[in-house]
């Protein structure tokens, strides 16, 4: 049987290229070198795509963009080349694929960009669809689309970036209307990048200007006083969640320090959560996971309140691999290996 040929893109330029790095070597590292042929395709942060033909240990450090043997790549829309396209010089030159295994978080890579792209190309991708992505990226839609479907969500505000000169006022309404504290968030951003707590209106107005940053539409949430977990849901006509994980952060909130750089915060799974309180989770995050038109993989994260309220706080449409992430351990807890995992995936990619 011939391998399929894989190409798993990773890098990008969004502030969680980083991220992408330590979770695309973990990727290709668990594929199998007997089933697949792995194209690995780089995303420097100015956005130069780079055919990668070096270690994959690399990659993690950051120093693959470095080698000598990269070539200039892309994936055209045109649906003639199906692969991507080496430039050499004044040559062109297709390797073709099975599938695309987008390994990217945050900004053109997790928000329906580079979905649409393939899309375009009709090249098989992991994970969810162009509008899918783009919504669950988007903290404000998803917000409106769980809300219409009677899923809870944390009380909320938008602010827009041509807000910013009334942005004082606006925070003081804010204030009175969800009381502190309030997270601050990018509307658009993942790995907890550009998120701060606020605990009296000066922090609220600084968060808010710390979060423009980071994107031009923010979303400020109120405070829930609840234990963080995460469920992973995987397939797409006939999803399944896994047993309910819980994040026990070594940070005041889960933030990016606490998940990638101090590495002291812990996992507990399955969580030692009520029966009837693990079950509506993860019923919930099916339920999510089809209002929102998610397929193939997502991660949904939860608050559970002392007396028992189950929040939906957001959905990951492509979490991290690292060693670290939960949804990997999650799907392990289940009996599914990380190397099945990825083979599921790519499955139920290219049946799409």
């Amino acid at each position: 049987m011939s391998k399929l040929k894989i190409a798993v893109i990773f890098g990008g330029v969004s502030s969680e290229h980083d991220i992408s790095l330590i979770s695309a070597t973990n990727v290709i590292q668990n594929l199998s070198p007997e089933k697949y042929e792995v194209i690995p395709v780089g995303i420097t942060k100015k956005g130069r795509w780079l055919y990668y033909p070096g270690e994959i240990v690399n990659i993690a450090s950051g120093k693959w963009d470095s080698h000598p043997d990269c070539v200039p790549c892309a994936i055209l829309p045109d649906s003639m080349y199906k692969g991507i396209v080496k430039i050499e010089g004044d040559e062109l030159s297709t390797v073709k694929v099975d599938a695309v295994f987008p390994v990217l978080h945050g900004k053109n890579g997790e928000d329906g960009t580079i979905q649409g792209l393939l899309d375009m190309s009709q090249i098989p991708y992991v994970g969810c669809g162009c509008l899918a992505s783009a919504c669950c990226m988007d903290k404000s839609f998803t917000h409106m689309i769980l809300d219409q479907n009677g899923i809870r969500t944390a009380k909320y505000r938008v602010i827009n970036q041509s807000d910013i000169s009334s942005a004082d006022k606006i925070c003081a309404e804010i204030a009175s209307e969800l009381g502190f504290p309030i997270f601050v968030k990018p509307a658009r951003s993942g790995s907890s990048m550009g998120v701060n707590k606020a605990s009296e209106l000066d922090d609220l107005i600084n968060a808010v200007k710390l979060a423009f940053a980071h994107d031009n539409k923010v979303i400020c949430e109120e405070f829930i006083d609840g234990r963080e977990l995460e469920c992973a849901v995987l397939g797409s006509d006939s999803p399944f969640a896994s047993q309910v994980g819980e994040i026990l952060p070594c940070n005041d909130f889960y933030d990016y320090d606490a998940k990638y750089i101090m590495g002291t915060s812990g996992l507990d799974i399955p969580a030692n959560i009520p029966e009837e309180a693990s079950k509506e989770i993860r019923e919930t995050a099916v339920k999510a996971f089809r209002a929102l038109n998610c397929s193939g993989l997502s991660r949904v994260d939860f608050f559970l309140r002392k007396d028992g309220t189950v929040i939906l706080n957001e959905i990951n449409t492509m979490p991290g691999f690292t060693p670290i992430s939960m949804y990997p351990k999650l799907m392990e807890n289940m009996g599914i290996s990380y190397s099945e995992l990825l083979d599921r995936l790519i499955s139920l990619a290219i049946e799409k």
